[in-house]
């Protein structure tokens, strides 16, 4: 008997199936309950939501998340079941994702990497939401993984498989991201000699042009042509070009979600000494990588780290924590390298017992610093989300109900509530005229909000007001 079970390779820790256990776990207790649905999720659900008209779909966004969420929205539209499925789903994800780099890692260094990822706030706080970003983010992770094991000896089909597929999800769920990945990919296969072989290129390039095919194809068809559609994206996020947002990302670190325009202070300074360390932590792991003579497991997810934050420190004037949920995702990586590097080189043994101690102390600490502002940024998301419920609930009170048609301020998310279609005669999200909605107003019952303050918009001056109480909307009605 002892022999047999010497025999028997020993069991593994299921270190990372535990760290995604407790993402799901986190999310379903801390962020899915009670979380109404953003602006954006209104837009991506509308789309595939057979319950409500499709809102307008501006030419940045890309309909990954759509498709992803189409099978619970055509059983049902509670936004409860919908929460739970998508934080399974993540959970779900984030094992896949950082289980490509098991083999080149090491068990315990990829649970600490997913560890790392999983704690932050925002990572929790979008776990369950409709939202692209983070999607992206394992996204990354997996088709970076997959290509550093294609060039693995023995590497099979599946390596190149999985790296096509990888980038073929991560520029479904946002097309440019996709192209940000893609390229340091591609740069590689040109630039080291070992990798210079067709496969792995032609995998990254098969997988671009499998996930992109739907978004150039909408662009032929809506805006007429793939520059086309770029310009009218750059309009959308305010003309993009050379913009340093790296103040605006350090800012808006703690929230809000959204900083456009990003002029609000920085909140709690204190909690951002691991944002501002972590390049330092990157270009140390990279060096000490290359001191080791194994700098590809670190450097390669450094460069598309660094690749896929230019957009968003460099091309647009605005920030939101999100944005950078792609980087966070890779540069967990050499950061559990690199402190578990510097745990096995210390000897003696209590030397090494004390510098381990100090490091899981900071993460405990820096874990309980993410929890705090994970509460205060699920408050900030629910009464915002509460509020548009709120106004939804008024304009039933006023006799609108579907069809019908909402304008003004907020109408895509408020619409969406209520089960409105919904349109814009200005802004980002213009897909009207204001002839055009005068005549469907004059067709089919029509809500027009604003501001209380702000006064009604120009076309709506002549309709009656009604003040929704509690909400700051007032919401103008055709009159009769």
């Amino acid at each position: 008997m002892t022999a047999r079970a010497a025999a028997r390779p020993s069991r593994r820790f299921p270190w990372l199936a535990l760290v995604s256990a407790g993402y799901a776990a986190a999310q379903l207790a801390l962020a899915a309950p009670h979380l109404g649905l953003g602006w954006d999720e209104t837009v991506y659900l509308s789309q595939v939501d057979p319950r409500n008209p499709a809102a307008y779909f501006s030419a940045p966004r890309s309909r990954g998340i759509s498709f992803l969420t189409a099978p619970v929205l055509a059983v049902t539209g509670s936004t409860p079941v919908l929460r739970t499925v998508l934080a399974l789903l993540s959970a779900a994800a984030l094992y896949a994702a950082y289980r490509v780099w098991r083999p080149l890692l090491g068990p315990r260094r990829t649970a600490l990497a997913a560890l790392l990822f999983a704690g932050l706030w925002v990572t929790v706080l979008y776990g369950p939401q409709a939202m692209p970003n983070l999607w992206v983010a394992l996204s990354a992770v997996a088709a970076v993984g997959w290509f550093l094991r294609g060039h693995r000896p023995g590497a099979s089909r599946a390596a190149f498989l999985g790296l096509g597929g990888a980038v073929a999800a991560a520029t479904l769920f946002r097309f440019s991201d996709g192209v940000w990945l893609a390229a340091p990919l591609l740069a590689a296969c040109a630039a080291v000699p070992a990798w210079r072989r067709p496969a792995p290129a032609l995998a990254v390039v098969a997988g671009l042009a499998l996930g992109g095919a739907q978004w150039i194809a909408e662009a032929y068809v809506r805006w007429g042509g793939i520059g086309a559609r770029l310009h009218a994206s750059s309009a959308t996020e305010g003309g993009m070009g050379l913009h340093w947002a790296g103040g605006d990302a350090w800012r808006s670190l703690n929230g809000p979600v959204l900083c456009r325009p990003c002029t609000v202070p920085l909140t709690h300074p204190e909690f951002t000494v691991w944002w501002l360390a972590l390049p330092v932590l990157a270009l140390t792991a990279c060096a000490v990588a290359l001191r080791a003579g194994r700098p590809a497991e670190t450097v390669l997810p450094v460069g598309c780290a660094a690749a896929l934050s230019v957009p968003y420190l460099v091309l647009i004037d605005y920030s939101a924590p999100r944005f950078f949920l792609p980087v966070y995702a890779l540069l967990a990586l050499p950061v559990a390298t690199l402190a578990a590097r510097a745990v096995g080189t210390v000897r003696p043994a209590p030397a090494r017992v004390a510098v381990a101690g100090g490091l899981a102390a900071l993460l405990v600490l820096h874990l309980t610093v993410q929890y705090e502002v994970l509460q205060e940024r699920h408050a900030d998301v629910r009464a915002t989300t509460d509020r548009y419920r709120a106004v939804a609930d008024g304009l039933r009170r006023l006799g609108l109900h579907p069809p019908c048609l909402v304008t003004g301020s907020h109408s895509q998310p408020i619409g969406y509530y209520i089960g409105c279609a919904s349109a814009d005669v200005s802004g980002n999200n213009r897909n009207t005229t204001e002839a055009a909605l005068l005549r469907r107003a004059a067709a089919e019952p029509t809500a027009a909000l604003a501001r209380t303050r702000s006064g009604p918009p120009g076309y709506a001056r002549g309709w009656a007001a009604h003040r929704l109480r509690g909400t700051g909307y007032t919401a103008y009605l055709p009159q009769s």
